[in-house]
């Protein structure tokens, strides 16, 4: 039987290209069909995470950024600080991490090509899609998944409804911390990617404003801010991760909430575990293996947004990380992994 590659891979975002490159490693051929041209940018909180910046390194990706020592909470009235106990973390535009990305890949003879798919199809040898035969294919094609519904399988937008956005402000970065500023209405994220730059996505479930937070506010008000980036809801629950020879990778796969900030950790080891499942013939463990990765992070992701949603418990938590130090890190840490 003829294949034109081992590995179709649709979505050319970190989460497609990470794949690619856990493929290319262990001799696999790879086709990435990604439609934009250039660097994709897209709202994120684009803090690494220590175990997702280990893992990029792993693959010989090392893009440039600004390191960060942990987590801050951050009220109007209080702060709360966790450190990361095996490494830094670090700040890395959307579009320097998939410039870095791309660069190893096709330094790794990655075929590309410009397409965007909306059918599937496939029998038990292989897959067709974007006029490509493969053996296998790999959706990475973020929240709202065209590889998703051409393969049947169900997803629904989960509850609570929040959406994020993100703007970048030019001005000096602040702090060592991605700090998370917390009102009753939503959060925002400020990461530090440049030195003179920072990121802020806010997270809620109604129309975000910065005026929710006066001193974050009072701080950017004379700062000249970027494009507004949206994505949401936020909430996918995906029935499953596999079907056939297709298994979806990243944001495709289902998705909790932005507020642990680890999309980018996560993404880059659910591709070594989809990989990992093609290498072995296996792709059904891929199922196992995508919930054992992701499980902390949906168990404190849906603990946290559910248990912060009535205003009451939202003010109470800077106070409750700042009078239990211990738990706060242990929380982060975990994520940091």
């Amino acid at each position: 039987m003829t294949y034109d590659t081992d590995l179709l891979i649709i979505g050319g975002g970190p989460g497609g290209l990470a794949t690619a490159l856990h493929a290319r490693r262990l001799g696999l051929s790879v086709i990435v069909a990604e439609p934009r041209e250039g660097p994709i940018d897209k709202a994120c909180g684009e803090g690494l995470m220590p175990g997702g910046l280990a893992e990029l390194t792993s693959l010989g990706v090392d893009p440039a950024g600004m390191p960060f020592r942990g987590i801050a909470y951050v009220s109007e009235h209080r702060r709360a600080e966790a450190l990361f106990r095996d490494g830094s973390g670090r700040g890395v535009r959307r579009t320097t991490l998939h410039a870095a990305l791309a660069a190893r890949a096709k330094e790794q003879d990655t075929e590309w090509i410009r397409a965007r798919v909306t059918s599937v199809e496939q029998d038990a040898h292989g897959v067709t899609a974007a006029g490509v035969r493969a053996k296998w294919l790999v959706g990475a094609d973020g929240l709202h998944s065209a590889v998703r519904r051409a393969v049947g399988i169900k997803a629904t937008a989960g509850t609570p409804r929040r959406h994020g956005v993100r703007w970048h402000f030019k001005v000096p970065a602040w702090s060592e911390f991605v700090e998370v500023h917390w009102s009753r209405w939503g959060e925002a994220y400020v990461t530090p990617v440049e030195p003179d730059l920072v990121g802020v996505a806010i997270l809620s479930g109604g129309r975000p404003d910065l005026g929710w937070f006066p001193w974050l506010a009072e701080r950017l008000k004379d700062a000249d801010r970027g494009q507004a980036r949206g994505c949401g809801p936020l909430r996918q629950v995906v029935s499953r991760r596999v079907a056939g020879r297709v298994l979806l990778v990243g944001d495709a796969a289902g998705y909790e909430d932005a507020l642990t900030g680890e999309g980018i950790s996560l993404a880059v080891k659910q591709a070594a575990a989809a990989v990992d499942a093609i290498i072995s013939d296996a792709p059904s463990s891929y199922e196992a293996a995508w919930h054992r990765v992701t499980r902390n992070y949906r168990l404190l992701t849906r603990a946290v947004v559910l248990g912060s949603a009535p205003v009451l418990a939202r003010r109470a938590i800077v106070p409750a990380a700042a009078m239990l130090p211990g738990v706060f890190g242990g929380a982060v840490n975990i994520l940091a992994r």
